[in-house]
């Protein structure tokens, strides 16, 4: 008998049906005789249909801006999740397990008072961990707790991943289990290469890699959580059939998030990764002086802009340098509009951009004793005419910046380079 955390993403509870779906995966569980908590997302659009609403109420009120209080929209907003879990709880009910829904608040889940975007300070788990003990299963909203000032507060887009992982931590789950609409993680997007492979084992730390770098099987933060508390991630698929024979052995289909260490045998490279969310500007001709660097970045991250590579080259008299760097496509203008402003003291001579870069990385455990895999990756690039804009590497990743049109073939050709195509 194990303790499981199972959490069930919006497509796996899109509509009634898929709920009744995913009350047999659990009841699975249950008849196999383990501890059962549940995290639920919102269904599939509801999320965007409630914060459309918000962001359109001012306007129907009659108000000059589209203004609104971040604690009413987190009110707002999480009662879609608060649905799931109520639905899912009078599923199982009519299944004859006996189930009870718990919104965050209830438990309680502590967070902070960064409404929106709230991060988790603390579970206290005595609640869960007596009735799911007592054979209750605990079907839980994801997305959400209760905030310092004391009121609901949501944890961002994906937030209900972080959640699970969170309670799995908390109640001391020997799993948390991640249903979603594929069947494990992948070498790299399947709709890209189509020989990319799933992945029985990967560990935290590549796919931290992973997700931070565009694979959008799991959000980031759940992974940080998972890697900090040792809590093992099993991400596999909620529209396998419950009742198929394959699912009921020891090692069901899909992928096992780990330590290092219980990874038998690993590869120099593990899978490829792409973003498309990425843009670039380049400042030419930059006065070189002390302090120049926080001169351009700081006011980016006072505005709450992450940038990523950056390339900074110094003119042959030392006299001026170019600095170019990524960051998220959507926060491109707003970022020109800072460093061309007359008043931020920067000084350069012209600021070239493009949105129509993608980054590809590559990432493995195994890089960090193998040399050579960066020239590799290069030279495979420059042999299709895939010109490198920019170039960051660390211990187990490398990343390069391209042109978009170049995305599939750069990522086709670096998955079969390192070995990743099936057979």
């Amino acid at each position: 008998m194990a303790r499981l955390v199972l959490k069930f993403g919006g497509t796996s509870v899109a509509d009634l049906e898929r709920i009744r779906t995913v009350a047999r995966h659990v009841k699975r569980e249950v008849d196999a005789g383990h501890e059962v908590a549940v995290v639920v997302s919102a269904m599939a659009g509801k999320t965007n249909e409630l914060v459309g609403w918000v962001r359109e109420m001012p306007h129907v009120a009659g108000a000059n801006a589209p203004i609104y209080d971040a604690r009413e929209y987190d009110a707002v907003v999480a009662s879609g999740e608060q649905i799931t879990s109520g639905l899912l709880a009078i599923a199982l009910q009519s299944m004859g397990v006996d189930a009870r829904s718990w919104q965050g608040w209830q438990i309680p889940v502590r967070t902070d008072a960064a409404h929106g975007a709230a991060r988790i300070d603390s579970i206290d788990a005595a609640l869960l961990s007596e009735r799911i003990a007592g054979g209750q299963v605990a079907v839980v909203a994801g997305f959400q707790g209760i905030s310092a000032d004391g009121r609901i507060a949501t944890l961002g887009r994906g937030g209900s991943d972080t959640s699970a992982v969170a309670i799995a931590a908390a109640i001391g789950a020997d799993r948390c289990d991640i249903y979603t609409d594929v069947d494990g993680v992948y070498t790299t997007d399947p709709r890209v290469a189509s020989k990319a492979q799933r992945m029985e084992k990967i560990a935290f730390e590549e796919m931290l890699e992973m997700a931070s770098l565009g694979a959008k099987v799991l959000q980031v933060r759940s992974v940080e959580l998972a890697m900090v508390h040792g809590v093992r991630v099993f991400v596999r698929s909620s529209f396998d059939d419950p009742d198929a024979q394959e699912l009921q052995t020891e090692t069901p289909v899909g992928t096992l998030i780990c330590d290092e260490e219980d990874i038998m045998e690993q590869q120099v490279v593990t899978g490829i990764a792409f973003s498309r969310d990425e843009a670039q500007i380049s400042l030419r001709s930059v006065k070189d002086r002390p302090g120049v660097a926080a001169g351009v970045f700081g006011p980016l991250a006072k505005a709450g802009i992450n940038v990523d590579m950056i390339v900074q080259i110094i003119s042959a008299d030392g006299a001026t340098t170019d600095i170019t760097f990524t960051l998220p496509e959507g926060d491109y203008d707003r970022a020109v509009g800072i460093l061309e402003n007359p008043d931020s003291g920067i000084e350069f001579d012209a600021l070239n951009g493009s949105k129509d870069v993608v980054k590809v990385s590559v990432i493995g455990m195994g890089m960090r004793s193998h040399a050579g895999v960066a020239a590799d990756a290069f030279k495979a690039l420059s042999d299709k005419n895939i010109n490198i804009r920019a170039i960051t590497t660390s211990e187990i990743k490398i990343s390069v910046l391209i042109d978009a049109a170049y995305t599939e073939l750069a990522v086709r050709t670096l998955h079969s380079l390192y070995g990743l195509d099936a057979a």
